[in-house]
């Protein structure tokens, strides 16, 4: 027993190695280029493929070969990948979002390219580079490690390494070459990537899918350690790898045996889903989605007749057999689920296929126990949608790209624990179409129909009161919380209705084959899908009519390579290329005189309006008593940020009702981390208390306080730039204190801003910044809020327009509104303030 422990042991010390090497050129790629290389697994696959080629095919010593692969190629590889794919989405600031994209392009690119270099078929004879002995493997990890650690902490090369971490635009301000470092960081993280892929290749299946998939898999040291600690990602490693080996040891009878085998052969799948869905995500708020549009995507009215034909044409030339046609409008709705989460929410779900394969499945599982197939069908969609629940709940939580890697999560989980496992495959009858659709024109017609239901679903939630909440969100999310927005309930709903989406697609295509077929549902088919729905158009709903006849006409006709090869390029650059959709986008009518820029760069319109009576009727609706004599009360706010840094010393503040109350100081001394307490962005640390109306709401969330009455600007114009202006006040209006008669409250604070003219028609994306400011006043005051934060909302406002602001900020408070303003301007402060606070290092000073 104790030789059997101690062999298991080592088997498990050589798998921990080989994840070890992953976790570290994973964190160090992450610190020096901020990227989440979801590509590592399939640099790792070529690298195994180039020194196989080397060495079986053409006869090179093993050595020479392997010196050439790890030294040579694959950081050549990685350069290639910083130069042509990764800096310039870094010059163009490209956000985590946007950059774990092209990395999904990536991935599916190089596997393409595997498939037309090598073939799909599985090798078994990959070289052994360090033989049997897993001590040598893990001492190559540990000496990587060491040298790693040297390098950053004890080199010039090191602290700008720590220094472009820390702050990347300061540190290039101090001379620092961050694209040097980016680079070098891309070829170690390669270097390390193909070592990892030349010692897993002779003990693994070494083919185009299995190995990248694995890599991916053993991400999950990296996520354990947060991408920052070696240490923890080499102890995670190893201790997974040796405990998955000793589970083989269990053969318990019944029904646990089938799962715990599966546990023990994927416990890395499972380690990773738990780190994704429990551990912090990856980044700061706002980096898990994907930015909004550059420019509004609008498909002509007349594609969607010409769609529709294209639709119906083989009801009347198809004949009989349409064994391809039928697949079209299952993986159509699919798609759209891509749409509903990633377009129009910007959430980034990698696996949307396991959603579609639990549809087929449950499909397929009561169609076999004896349910009619619709029926089984209207079982199957709910049940993925509360699985999709139960996945999101606990992802959306957190923030950075915690969403992204718990669905690719899920998607392997469900690919390697459910699809695949004769426990829930096993004796699984064909599924069986309703009996008045059973021929295929007459299935496809059922099928026209169910996704033209699921479009105007989509359509009716893209246009109305959740589809523009849905895009303020993507666009800039605590802006969106400020205006009142629960962005928690809303991402839910979204991925509960993908999930289902997808599962109704799913359920389609397996009847429409009539075979549950799990390989059509792996997680490489979803990032296949994912990257043709963010080349088209990710926020167009003729994406899916597009992708879906693409992908079966290609996969049918030619090599499927091609397609990923093709797909996989265009993602690789989706930050710096329109998605293809735009392309049918009808070209800009010629602008109004009102949209030429004044000499200032300003719109013509004059700024804010005054002197109207009851310009903002706060005051109103109270009660009987009247308003409090203080609207909002802080006491004892202490605040440290993530990095140490403590900005708030013990902060109380009173701001009397219907007053206006200003805070000064220098750039630094807190204010708006102040703004970020009272408004429920920061949370302080426990003992200190707002009080909003003498209700305690310390822990309440920003859109909670919002809809109590609390409304709030940023420091930057916080805008949602792919809606309308007057949409962006109208998400005020919906959402704020008083949400009855929205049009009636955005049209007033429309006119109070001045933005009553044709400037309400224009997207607020590339509009001046004191237009903006003016743009998110409304929207704030569109919500009838009784007490307004305003941080510095005079900069970028000439001096007629700051003059504006101060008449009209005089007049709501005359009006009842409670004001505290920040600003610099020491003319807006002394015609408008009636207290004036100064803080100064994080305190008020008496």
């Amino acid at each position: 027993m104790a030789s059997l422990t101690y062999e298991l042991t080592l088997a498990g010390l050589a798998v921990g190695s080989a994840a070890a090497l992953t976790g570290i050129g994973l964190i160090v790629t992450h610190r020096a280029t901020g990227v989440l290389n979801l590509a590592h697994g399939a640099v790792a696959m070529i690298c195994a493929y180039v020194l196989r080629q080397l060495v079986v095919a053409w006869g090179w010593p093993l050595w020479p070969a392997a010196l050439l692969t790890l030294f040579v190629v694959a950081p050549g590889l990685g350069l290639v990948l910083d130069r042509a794919v990764f800096r310039p989405l870094a010059r163009a600031g490209a956000g985590p979002a946007r950059t774990l994209v092209a990395s999904t392009g990536v991935f599916v690119l190089l596997v393409g390219a595997a498939v037309l270099l090598w073939g799909a078929g599985a090798r078994n004879d990959a070289p052994v580079l360090l033989g049997d002995d897993p001590w040598l493997q893990l001492a190559t990890v540990v000496t990587v490690a060491c040298l790693v650690t040297a390098v950053t902490r004890w080199t010039r090369f090191g602290r700008e390494l720590r220094a472009v971490v820390d702050n990347r635009p300061l540190a290039v301000l101090a001379g620092v070459d961050a694209d040097r470092i980016a680079a070098a960081g891309w070829a170690f993280g390669a270097f390390t990537a193909g070592l990892t892929g030349v010692l897993l290749a002779p003990y693994v299946r070494l083919d185009p899918y299995g190995l990248p998939l694995l890599v991916v898999e053993v991400m999950a040291v990296a996520v354990i350690a947060r991408m920052r600690s070696l240490p923890v990602a080499i102890g995670a490693a190893l201790l997974i790898g040796v405990t998955q080996a000793q589970l083989t040891r269990f053969h318990p009878e019944g029904w646990a045996e089938p799962l715990l085998r599966s546990v023990g052969a994927n416990l890395f799948v499972l380690a990773l889903l738990v780190a994704a869905l429990v551990l912090p995500g990856i980044g700061g708020k706002g980096q898990d989605a994907l930015p909004p549009p550059s420019r509004a995507t609008r498909t002509p009215p007349a594609v969607w007749p010409l769609a529709a034909v294209c639709f119906l044409l083989p009801l009347v030339a198809g004949g009989t057999d349409l064994r391809t046609a039928v697949q079209v409008p299952a993986l159509a709705i699919v798609l759209l689920s891509l749409v509903v989460v990633t377009g129009r929410s910007g959430l980034l779900a990698l696996g949307q296929a396991a959603y579609a394969g639990l549809g087929a499945l449950f499909t397929t599982l009561f169609t076999t126990a004896g349910v009619p197939p619709l029926p089984a069908l209207a079982l199957a969609v709910p049940l993925t949608g509360a699985a999709g629940l139960l996945t999101a709940g606990p992802a959306i939580r957190r923030h950075g790209l915690a969403l992204a890697l718990a669905t690719l999560a899920v998607g392997v989980a469900v690919s390697r624990f459910v699809l695949t496992q004769p426990y829930a495959t096993a004796d699984l009858a064909a599924p069986a179409r309703p009996g008045p659709f059973a021929t295929d024109r007459a299935y496809y017609a059922l099928e026209l129909v169910l996704l033209a239901l699921a479009l105007l679903l989509v359509a009716a939630l893209r246009r109305g009161r959740t589809g523009r909440a849905l895009a303020a969100l993507r666009d800039h999310e605590p802006a969106a919380e400020a205006a009142g927005i629960p962005a928690t309930p809303l991402k839910l709903l979204v991925f509960t209705l993908a999930a289902a989406l997808a599962a109704l697609g799913g359920g389609l295509l397996t009847m429409a084959t009539q075979a549950f077929d799990p390989t059509a549902y792996d997680p490489l088919r979803g990032l296949l899908w994912f990257a043709a729905v963010m080349v088209l158009g990710a926020d167009n709903l003729l994406t899916p009519l597009l992708a879906a006849p693409l992908l079966l006409t290609t996969d049918t006709t030619t090599p499927a390579a091609l397609a990923a090869l093709a797909l996989g390029l265009l993602a690789t650059q989706t930050g710096r290329l329109p998605p293809l959709t735009a392309l049918l986008n009808p070209p800009e009518g010629r602008r109004t005189p009102y949209d030429r820029p004044t000499a200032r760069g300003s719109p013509a319109p004059s700024g804010p309006s005054a002197g109207t009576p009851r310009t903002h009727p706060a005051a109103d609706r109270e009660s009987p008593h009247g308003p409090p004599a203080e609207r909002l009360v802080a006491e004892g706010l202490w605040f440290t940020h993530p990095g140490g840094v403590t900005a708030l010393r013990g902060v109380g503040l009173v701001l009397p009702t219907a007053e206006v109350t200003a805070l000064v100081g220098p750039n630094g001394a807190g204010k708006s981390t102040l703004f970020d307490c009272l408004a429920g962005a920061a949370r302080p640390r426990p003992g200190g208390r707002v009080l909003l109306d003498g209700r305690d709401v310390t822990r309440r969330p920003a859109h909670a306080r919002a809809r109590l009455g609390l409304a709030r600007t940023f420091q930057r114009p916080a805008l949602f730039p792919s809606l309308s202006v007057e949409e962006n006040v109208r998400v005020g209006a919906e959402h704020g204190r008083h949400r009855g008669h929205p049009a009636a409250a955005t049209e007033r604070a429309l006119r109070l801003a001045g933005l009553a003219g044709p400037v309400r028609h224009r997207r607020t994306a590339g509009l001046p910044t004191g237009l903006l400011r003016r743009v998110e006043l409304a929207r704030a005051l569109a919500g009838r809020p009784h007490t307004l934060l305003l941080d510095e909302p005079a900069a970028g406002l000439d001096a007629a327009e700051a003059e504006a602001l101060s008449r009209l900020l005089a007049a709501l408070a005359a009006d009842g509104l409670t004001v505290l303003v920040v600003e610099h301007d020491p003319d807006l402060v002394a015609g408008t303030a009636a207290t004036v606070h100064t803080m100064e290092g994080g305190r008020l000073r008496p």
